[in-house]
């Protein structure tokens, strides 16, 4: 198998297990534990709700932000990607796409990501791994997968735990700070910086800062354990060992608060519903990253994928009317909308 074949046959297997493992999700998120305040006399008409915000000079209709799936040389990978792009530019939310290092090292793999045709006014996110600047990758390689996209902003995502069960995993990840730190600054787009599903912490933070970083997306446990999904690829249970590792989402949004005056912190990883959604933004997510939910939809058609996004921003909406905030700035880092928290969770004042 060449290498480049055997990067789409890993896509290919990634979603073969997330779609049929009904553990590959652990039941580890910690949203249900967080109570809102109800509010009985909301003093809103609920025609008047506005979930608009501003994300890279773009208006998003509410703050939902498709996250990375997927991408590569096979048919049905790039109409997934497809499906998703039009329905994002329908429904106006922002979309990222997979890893694009399947199209740096096989062009054939490119129109799986060449999606600004079909989304032209909606935040387009690029996406390679941080640790291939440890395997020869640089700026040209992400202006690469940038210009492909014309996007607004270039993730470089963080995924250790991966990359060690992946058979074909790199494994350097020391002196990535210096290197991500030298690309922003050749850069005219901004980067985020992403987990995969372990929670970025404080030391992540504040080293992404002291890079210049200014954009985290903290993708914390609670989704799609990424470790189980290559455990059954290694046929190793090493994988399994580590399938319900890292932080939670929520516990990377309390990571994140004493930060939130130096940058934006994206919040993924578990979030299933609109009222997660509203969880997050109290907690300090500026968007909200929906990956595996949308799927299996966008396996099937884009008008399938924005039903659930409408459903998804209803959920939302509804949600953002019964604690009484008539916008997005009413619900950020309000924690007098929090009746009950997770134990151990600092509420800030």
């Amino acid at each position: 198998m060449t290498k480049n074949h055997s990067i789409t046959q890993r896509k290919q297997d990634h979603i073969d297990f997330l779609l049929s493992d009904p553990l590959i999700e652990r039941n580890q998120r910690d949203f249900d534990l967080i109570q809102l305040t109800h509010r009985a006399l909301p003093e809103l008409d609920f025609a008047s709700v506005n979930s608009k915000l501003s994300l890279f000079s773009k208006t998003l209709d509410f703050p939902l932000l498709i996250s990375s799936m997927t991408g590569g040389a096979a048919e049905n990978l790039g109409q997934i990607n497809r499906h998703l792009a039009e329905a994002a530019e329908h429904c106006q939310v922002a979309l990222a796409v997979g890893s694009q290092r399947a199209m740096i090292e096989d062009t054939s793999a490119r129109r799986s990501f060449d999606l600004r045709q079909y989304a032209p006014s909606i935040p387009l996110l690029a996406n390679i791994g941080a640790v291939q600047l440890n395997t020869g990758y640089g700026f040209e390689q992400a202006r690469i997968a940038i210009d492909c996209l014309q996007a607004d902003a270039l993730i470089l995502h963080l995924n250790p735990l991966q990359e060690l069960i992946q058979p074909e995993g790199d494994r350097n990840f020391a002196g990535l700070a210096d290197k991500i730190h030298q690309l922003s600054q050749k850069l005219d787009i901004p980067i985020i910086l992403k987990e995969v599903g372990c929670g970025l912490s404080s030391a992540d933070i504040e080293l992404g800062l002291s890079a210049g970083i200014r954009y985290f997306d903290l993708a914390g446990r609670g989704g799609t354990s990424w470790s189980r999904i290559e455990a059954h690829r290694a046929e190793s249970d090493l994988g399994l060992v580590f399938q319900d590792w890292g932080l939670t989402t929520c516990q990377a949004l309390n990571a994140a608060r004493p930060y939130q005056d130096q940058a934006r912190f994206f919040a993924s990883g578990g979030i299933r519903n609109g009222i997660d959604m509203v969880k997050s933004v109290i907690m300090g997510g500026y968007v909200c990253g929906i990956a595996a939910p949308l799927l299996r939809p966008a396996m099937l058609s884009s008008s399938a994928v924005i039903d659930k996004i409408q459903h998804l921003k209803q959920e939302f909406q509804l949600a953002q009317f019964l604690v009484g905030a008539a916008n997005i700035e009413s619900l950020f880092l309000n924690d007098a909308l929090i009746l009950r928290a997770p134990s151990g969770r600092q509420v800030y004042s």
